[in-house]
């Protein structure tokens, strides 16, 4: 009996190629203008899962013809523990979700002790990660206080614990380390008081993030205070919870609503906010006044 007759194999396949021409087709055909890859690291590891410290893919994404002009952004991490906020393999090609920033500065938004001198060097671009020889200074920092993974801004200022029970997992999944505060009652509040603080967290964070060196990253909602109940990991619900209602900034948030905007104009007004280049404390500038200058003990 004859055997059916079977397909020679391609020897010329290649996970590279296909995973860089996809990028190229998105980007020519699309006109994609950038990616953001979610647990880059992995793209850096090895076929044992070790690091590498020339990762190929990332050098050919680096050095592409077609990719070489389109932003390239990475979450430095992996579930496999890998960590990499300041130390991705840029080529001085690749930005950063600055995850440092991130726990840093809500550490410091809601008083921990000991953080004003990191605190700074956040500020400043977080020039103590991206060495602007290796890593193209500010312009490698995303900075950012809330994403899709985490705690809304307004129930970072709403509940001390997470609050996943609608989940199926009792509120054992999602992150425990939030550095949030409640600012003195759990959850919703009928507070004067308390609402007053609350509002004035967010405004707080909401100038740290927006007058920090670097390019800074808006979780969709935040400017109009949307709220998840607490819940720091929604993504399996279908529901108010994770739902996003884009008229909310109409309904008692509009003030929110309006300083972010003003501050947003503030920023685009105002170059030396958004130089894409580290400050330093000369007048690299030719202004009369040194990028940064510290005014307290």
């Amino acid at each position: 009996m004859r055997e059916p007759s079977r397909k020679p194999e391609n020897t010329n396949f290649s996970p590279v190629k296909l995973f860089l021409d996809c990028l190229r087709y998105w980007v020519t055909d699309y006109r994609v203008d950038g990616f953001r890859f979610d647990l880059a690291s992995i793209l850096g590891r090895n076929e044992d899962g070790s690091p590498m410290s020339q990762p190929p893919l990332l050098q050919s994404l680096a050095f592409d013809p077609i990719l070489g002009n389109v932003k390239l952004i990475a979450e430095a991490w992996n579930a496999g523990g890998l960590y990499q906020v300041g130390s991705f393999p840029s080529r001085r090609r690749w930005a950063e979700w600055n995850g440092r920033y991130r726990d840093d500065m809500r550490r410091f938004l809601k008083g921990d002790d000991g953080l004003h001198e990191t605190a700074l060097k956040r500020i400043f671009g977080s020039p103590d990660l991206y060495n602007p020889q290796y890593r193209g200074g500010g312009n490698a920092s995303v900075n950012f206080l809330t994403c899709h993974d985490g705690f809304t801004l307004c129930d970072l200022y709403s509940y001390n614990q997470k609050h996943n029970e609608a989940n199926g997992w009792n509120n054992t999944d999602g992150c425990d380390d939030n550095h949030s505060w409640n600012c003195g009652e759990e959850g919703k509040s009928r507070k004067k008081k308390i609402l007053e603080l609350r509002n004035r967290q967010m405004k707080n964070a909401w100038c740290m993030l927006l007058l920090s060196a670097g390019t800074p990253m808006i979780l969709a909602g935040d400017e109009f205070c949307n709220s998840q109940l607490g819940n720091n990991n929604p993504y399996c619900l279908d529901n108010e919870i994770s739902w996003l209602d884009w008229k909310g900034y109409k309904s008692g948030n509009s003030e929110m609503f309006r300083f972010v905007k003003d501050l947003i104009a503030f920023r685009k007004k105002h170059k030396i906010l958004h130089m894409g280049q580290e400050l330093s404390m000369t007048d690299s500038l030719s202004c009369g006044f040194p990028g940064i200058s510290y005014h307290s003990s």
